[in-house]
Formats: structure tokens, C-alpha cells, sequence
């Protein structure tokens, strides 16, 4: 075995989770942050959790992939370059230049707007959604509805950690989701 095949095999026997910092009352009271930070600063963590993803979105075959702004980005850049695709920036309402077509839902106080740009997708690409977490999935739901306005086909969606308990899935329909870490609370 060479050192190379050595060195591949104790990167994938890290766990994640140990390298992911948890923030108690951040941004505010009673809420339990999952800082993935931590986990882009270790080389080794980051590179087996970028490998990791991209063997989970690679079947799906998108033709591109879509980074909710802004912890999506962090993803979608290293993924879109490790499968050969593309990558287009789902962002909030006055940040992209150009004609967009946008979205907008409600938030627990409120509401919000994505926006892409008009000439990002093609109507039939093939389009993964990818950002860092899914809690309650009324984000990932507008980014859906959003990229469905555009002709996209929404082939899943790919996020590094599940709050699971929250049941955010299910606010996605019959849009697959892959995680990379779950976590019930």
C-alpha cells in the first residue's frame, strides 16, 4: 500500500462532527449554532467533507449547481469544480447586476427575497441546491420555487448539516435532500 492510499485512508475515517463548533444563544436566546468555520480551517476535515459531498450530489448529474447566499457558496464553488459543472449564485433582493427574476417568502418575522440573474440557467438544466444547513426549509423551499421560475429541473438539494428535528424536508416535496451531518436538536 502505498503512503498516498495510507494518508486516503485515515482522512475518510475522520468524523466530521468533531469539527463542528457549537455556539450556544447565537444569533440570539435559546438558539443552538452549528459553526462550520471550524471545519473549513482544518485541511483535512475540509477536504474529506468536500469529498464526501461531492460523491453524494455527483449522481443526481446536475449541469449545475446553485449556492444560496452566502454559506452556500462555500460549497458550491469546491463541488461545482470537482464534478465538471457549473455554478450560479441564489442571492438576497439588490446585490446581483443585470435583470433577475426573483422570489419572495416568509421568514418566523417576516419575509425575504432571492434573486437570480435572468440568463444564469437554462430552462431543462439539471440544478443542484446547495448550502450549509437545513433547519426548517422555508429558505431551500423559496430557492426551489425560485429556480423552478427560471425552467430549471431541481434535481436535489445538498446541505452539510440537517437539524432534523425541525422537519425542514418536508417543505421541499419530492426534491431529494442529502446531508452531510445530522444532527436531532
Amino acid at each position: 500500500m502505498t503512503a498516498f492510499n495510507k494518508n486516503s485512508e485515515k482522512k475518510q475515517e475522520i468524523d466530521l462532527k468533531h469539527y463542528i463548533r457549537h455556539v450556544p444563544d447565537f444569533p440570539k436566546q435559546d438558539i443552538l449554532f452549528y459553526d462550520i468555520s471550524t471545519l473549513m480551517q482544518n485541511p483535512d476535515a475540509w477536504q474529506v467533507a468536500m469529498g464526501r459531498v461531492a460523491r453524494q450530489v455527483a449522481p443526481f448529474k446536475p449541469d449545475i449547481v446553485a449556492a444560496v447566499e452566502s454559506r452556500g457558496f462555500l460549497t458550491a464553488a469546491p463541488i461545482a469544480d470537482r464534478l465538471g459543472c457549473g455554478m450560479v449564485m441564489l442571492r438576497k433582493r439588490g446585490k446581483l447586476p443585470g435583470k433577475t427574476i426573483s422570489h419572495t417568502y416568509d421568514l418566523e418575522y417576516g419575509s425575504d427575497t432571492l434573486e437570480i440573474q435572468q440568463e444564469a440557467i437554462c430552462a431543462g438544466q439539471r440544478v443542484v441546491i446547495m448550502d450549509d444547513l437545513l433547519a426548517t426549509g422555508g429558505t431551500l423551499a423559496a430557492c426551489v420555487a425560485l429556480l423552478q421560475k427560471t425552467g430549471a429541473e431541481v434535481v436535489a438539494a445538498s446541505v452539510l448539516i440537517e437539524l432534523t428535528a425541525l422537519g425542514g424536508r418536508s417543505r421541499l416535496g419530492n426534491v431529494p435532500v442529502v446531508t452531510l451531518l445530522s444532527y436531532d436538536q
